[in-house]
């Protein structure tokens, strides 16, 4: 196989080629960490590699592939790192510039799932300050580009793992996602990423002291939803150090993956009753809409879903997690944080207790709601993003004819 056709092959193609000893897993990293060090330097996806570690782990599996053994369902596969997850002797920034010489002593429950499952690290992807916005871009370097128009943003949090992926700079990459840092990102960049659940996969490890995990979750972010279904079946169960993860065994999904959406009942709406969404953006989703029952045999619906705007809510619990997390890095050392960062731990400071509260109740309002139209339909389908790429750091004001916050 052709060194490009291999830099994006499938996970599925990878294993077979691997198993089959028609390529080695040391040959394989090669080839990609040849890839990262010729095209990195345009798009910044990595924000460490671990070219040294790679090999290590590389030549393990090769060892034992010829013993006839396997190391787990990822056995010699190369994958990228979110940055948001400690890796344990490898340097780990949380995007942050307070963070920029830190070498963690243990990793996450990703990273060791991850490691048993015999994959290979190739390095750590590029993420904003403590993943606190929407775009790739921090202190530590050049921002993350868009490998499709590189002036462009990659979006973010998970920014450098979309582009390492769509890019042909590993065959798997995890990213995290407490308000749409993996969807964000796999929109602009055009891969696959999913949000699980909540509490479906652990989010033990880090730093710092976090509030309660309400919104975040890792999650993988591949080229085709088997690989998907693959990864997180890797990364999800229970594990006892994560008193809010899901403690029921998770299905099967690669089993049920095929199974097909036809007869299925999906609820469509464009904005959310709320939103304002880019006209490019409408038209080409509700074309997709149309797919769904035109090709692929649905009944597709108004969702009828008419929701008030729900960030506040969502920006009181995100920034107070956040605060608990960093804000004693914060208070030490404020000039190390970017504008945006600094705000952020200032607004989750000022929230009051009452504020706190409220927000709680209207979360469990609007999760009661979803939960009852998810009882009304199989699928909610909306538009992923409300705006195409825009150029990095030129937000848009206005969307769909109204004016927006940047």
């Amino acid at each position: 196989m052709p060194d490009d056709a291999l830099a994006f092959a499938s996970a599925y193609e990878v294993r077979r080629l691997l198993d089959s000893r028609q390529v080695s897993s040391m040959e394989l990293t090669e080839l990609f960490l040849r890839r990262v060090e010729n095209l990195d330097p345009k798009l910044n996806a990595y924000l460490t590699v671990t070219a040294d570690l790679a090999m290590d782990q590389a030549r393990i599996a090769d060892e034992a592939t010829a013993r006839g053994e396997s190391l787990g369902a990822l056995h010699g596969i190369p994958i990228s790192i979110k940055d948001l997850e400690s890796t344990k002797g490898v340097r780990t920034t949380f995007g942050s510039l307070p963070f920029k010489d830190y070498v963690p002593d243990r990793d996450s429950v990703v990273v060791e799932r991850i490691k048993a499952a015999g994959a290979v690290i190739l390095g750590k992807t590029n993420t904003p300050e403590h993943g606190f916005r929407g775009t790739t871009e921090n202190r530590l370097g050049e921002p993350c580009r868009n490998p499709w128009s590189p002036e462009r943003t990659s979006g973010g949090s998970s920014g450098g793992a979309a582009v390492a992926v769509v890019s042909g700079l590993c065959t798997l990459a995890t990213g995290s996602d407490g308000g749409g840092s993996i969807r964000m990102p796999s929109s602009f960049c055009g891969v696959y990423g999913i949000k699980p659940s909540q509490g479906r996969v652990p989010r033990f490890g880090g730093v710092g002291r976090p509030a309660f995990n309400f919104l975040s979750q890792s999650g993988p972010m591949t080229r085709t939803v088997d690989d998907s279904a693959a990864l997180l079946q890797v990364l999800a169960g229970r594990d006892e150090r994560d008193t809010g993860c899901m403690t029921e065994t998770p299905p099967d999904w690669l089993e049920e993956l095929h199974d097909g959406v036809k007869g299925l009942k999906v609820g469509w709406s464009p904005d959310l009753g709320f939103a304002a969404v880019d006209s490019e953006v409408a038209d080409a989703t509700r074309k997709a809409a149309k797919v769904f029952q035109q090709e692929l045999g649905c009944s597709v619906e108004d969702a009828g879903i008419r929701l008030e705007d729900p960030f506040l809510v969502f920006w009181d619990l995100f920034r107070v997690q956040g605060y608990s997390a960093y804000g004693g890095i914060y208070e030490e050392r404020p000039e190390d944080f970017s504008s945006y960062g600094r705000l952020s731990m200032e607004y989750g400071q000022a929230i009051t207790v009452p504020e706190y509260s409220r927000a709680l109740v209207e979360r469990q309002k609007l999760k009661r709601f979803m939960e009852d139209k998810l009882d009304e339909f199989d699928l909610l389908l909306t538009p992923t993003m409300a705006v195409t790429a825009f150029p990095i750091e030129q937000f848009p004001s206005v969307m769909g004819g109204r004016k927006v916050n940047p």
